[in-house]
């Protein structure tokens, strides 16, 4: 692999500007006008570089991009919007790797190097949406990094037969299994989680739960999923997605289960809807939180690019940040952040660490992220896979 020299970079968390070397898919040196003999030189021109965006939560399997566009005629409520998704799927030819493709060139080129994808496993297609993204994940030849999720999109216990589907997955070398509303949608929320929970631990799976509902039926949702990750000895291997039930609880409660959250290590994502999660409270107790993109120009909605930086600023503005170190926070959950909920290991700006890394025009972290301009250059294990906007 040749040596990459990366000159003139803001390095996020450094001060002033740096030159970056880059050996064997590593950062090897920081510092001021070094010098690497055959090395590839990209003059970074005072860009921001962060480590590579990481989308903690999406939904490729489902994407339109490339595709057709379709209005979107699905009725009010999550019921009506699975239904629609499944009903209307074969008649796009979804889930299409050549769809789920272009999704992914995009998201390289706006710098993400990982990805957690939910992949939707039932009846009407078994476990043929797991294919299609490792089609596309192979089409992309290592400039992404995109593990996979069992997702039981129609529910489990409401859509008989995705129980042993799940397990399949699972068997095939899925890493994560997911759930969807234990109780608001599959209408048995210990039953629900329990039989999640077993395949996890007997095929040694990390769990990612979608938790849409809010309220006193989404708290105790939270309880239940605590009440299990602490017996089954499951701390550090959860993820509970959404999770809008925290944004509706009292103080008390709120703080009850993000301490508890903390305990166990249980992660959460966001995707940044109106509905937010607190960020900074779950930052000062250490809770990670992660940033996804969900669906995107899909069955579900029309929205969305892939673009990371685009859904970190769509979080902030949501949030109500406007000072750079609550912007930065928001960037920190879209990199370092969702890292910790892949367990990605050496990521990272500190020498030593993969050299998966994003150039961003912008003179500092804040302004790169509200203004998302095509990224200057793209790095994945030392390779520039993008440069200006566009795949090399």
């Amino acid at each position: 692999m040749t040596d990459l020299l990366l000159r003139d970079a803001r390095l996020w968390g450094r001060d002033g500007r740096t030159d970056v070397l880059v050996k064997d898919g590593r950062i090897a040196a920081l510092g001021d006008s070094l010098e690497a003999e055959g090395a590839q030189v990209e003059d970074l021109d005072g860009a921001v570089v962060v480590p590579g965006l990481v989308d903690s939560h999406a939904h490729v399997d489902k994407t339109l991009w490339g595709g057709p566009w379709v209005p979107r005629t699905a009725g009010p409520g999550l019921a009506a919007a699975i239904a629609y998704g499944r009903d209307r799927r074969a008649e796009f030819g979804v889930p299409n790797p050549d769809f789920i493709t272009a999704l992914l060139t995009n998201m390289v080129a706006s710098g993400t190097t990982h990805a957690r994808s939910h992949v939707d496993i039932d009846p009407g297609i078994g476990i043929g949406a797991v294919d299609a993204v490792l089609e596309g994940v192979l089409r992309l030849e290592g400039r992404i990094d995109v593990e996979l999720v069992a997702f039981p999109q129609t529910g489990i216990l409401v859509s008989p037969g995705t129980a042993e589907l799940l397990e399949e997955a699972l068997k095939a070398g899925v890493k994560s299994i997911g759930g969807i509303d234990p109780a608001g949608f599959d209408l048995d929320a210990e039953t629900h989680l329990d039989l999640v929970f077993a395949l996890a631990a007997q095929y040694g799976a990390e769990i990612d739960i979608h938790l849409h509902d809010g309220g006193d039926l989404g708290i105790r949702e939270f309880d239940l999923i605590i009440e299990r990750t602490r017996a089954l000895g499951y701390a550090g291997k959860v993820v509970i997605s959404h999770a809008f039930a925290l944004c509706d609880a009292d103080d008390a409660t709120r703080e009850r289960l993000i301490a508890d959250l903390a305990e166990l290590r249980i992660g959460l994502t966001s995707v940044a809807p109106k509905k937010i999660l607190p960020l900074r409270e779950l930052d000062a107790a250490g809770v990670t939180m992660g940033i996804g993109n969900d669906g995107v120009r899909d069955l579900w909605s029309p929205y969305g690019t892939g673009d990371m930086l685009q859904r970190t600023q769509w979080f902030a503005r949501n949030a109500g940040f406007s000072r750079d170190s609550d912007i930065e926070l928001a960037l920190e959950a879209a990199t370092f952040g969702g890292a910790r909920l892949l367990k990605i290991d050496g990521y990272g700006l500190a020498v030593g660490d993969t050299a998966d890394l994003v150039a961003v025009p912008g003179r500092t972290p804040s302004e790169a992220v509200l203004e998302h301009r095509p990224r200057t250059l793209v790095v994945k294990n030392g390779r520039v896979v993008a440069r200006n906007g566009s795949l090399v």
